[in-house]
């Protein structure tokens, strides 16, 4: 055993004991209990799916609002704390820090979404900081000085996530599969002179089977039992957020925008969501 799993031991016992602990660092145990995390966790296999057992088969583009009540725990905390981190922060991360992802080139519309040029780190250090210019006050108070900062993208920059997903009948196992093929952190377009929304930009296109190793070793807040620990991965795989379809496969590779705007849209993008439910419900005769 380490000196440091020694020393928390220790720590523990002395809080159990009602003796004094000291107060080094590395010996204050944060908490009631020692919290394993290990950073190693496996990513469960999708099903294998043959081409011949593919019965139905459609592919559907959603977005993620993160900043609904239901997305709140892919959000926050904008901070890194202790051994949590936004979905945002786990992904630069894993693109600047661990190298162990890799983004892909959005294009200028940002739907150019087949992962077909990865971008070197620079191109990505590139996208996520902007230079920009402010006047500062003199400290005597004589005049102002034109600075140049660099102004990084932080977690609440980007409130939308872009999904690509595939949803397939298997006949071989009677099941509808969904299969997350790609995501996007789409950051927002600011007005340069009064600061308004102006509307979300691509960031990057990560490819998500690959996305899955970092992402499950990284937990999301319960807000049901802080005991109960549960991964991104796990967040994803069981659906539990909230998403609004912007596009369906179709002859003419439009998006909804393109076609219905305002409450048409959402009617539109909700009447797609109940036909894929309907589908999936109309499969089964009892």
């Amino acid at each position: 055993m380490n000196n440091r799993g020694t020393s928390l031991i220790a720590a523990c016992a002395a809080l159990v004991l009602g003796l004094p602990v000291s107060s080094d660092a590395q010996t204050v145990l944060d908490g009631a209990y020692i919290k394993e995390h290990t950073k190693t966790q496996r990513v469960v296999p999708y099903p294998f799916i043959r081409e011949a057992d593919v019965m139905w088969y459609r592919r559907i583009w959603r977005e993620i609002d993160v900043t609904e009540k239901i997305n709140q725990p892919l959000y926050y905390p904008l901070e890194k704390i202790n051994d949590r981190k936004s979905l945002f922060d786990v992904i630069k991360d894993g693109l600047l820090v661990d190298g162990s992802i890799t983004a892909y080139d959005p294009g200028a519309d940002g739907w150019e979404d087949e992962f077909k040029r990865p971008l070197l780190t620079a191109e990505i250090k590139e996208l996520l900081s902007r230079t920009d210019s402010v006047w500062v006050d003199r400290l005597d108070g004589t005049g102002q000085d034109l600075n140049v900062v660099t102004v990084e993208t932080k977690s609440e920059n980007v409130k939308r996530y872009r999904l690509k997903e595939d949803w397939i009948f298997d006949k071989q196992r009677s099941s509808m599969d969904i299969r997350i093929i790609g995501l996007a952190p789409l950051k927002e377009k600011l007005d340069q002179n009064d600061g308004s929304l102006r509307g979300y930009s691509v960031l990057f296109w990560l490819y998500f089977p690959e996305l899955r190793y970092v992402l499950v070793n990284w937990e999301v807040f319960n807000r049901q039992n802080d005991a109960e620990r549960r991964s991104f991965d796990h967040v994803f795989w069981t659906r539990q957020f909230n998403s609004t379809i912007i596009k369906e496969s179709n002859v003419y590779n439009r998006v909804l925008a393109d076609v219905k705007t305002g409450i048409n849209g959402v009617l539109e993008s909700e009447s797609i969501k109940q036909d894929l439910f309907e589908f999936e419900h109309d499969l089964w005769n009892f």
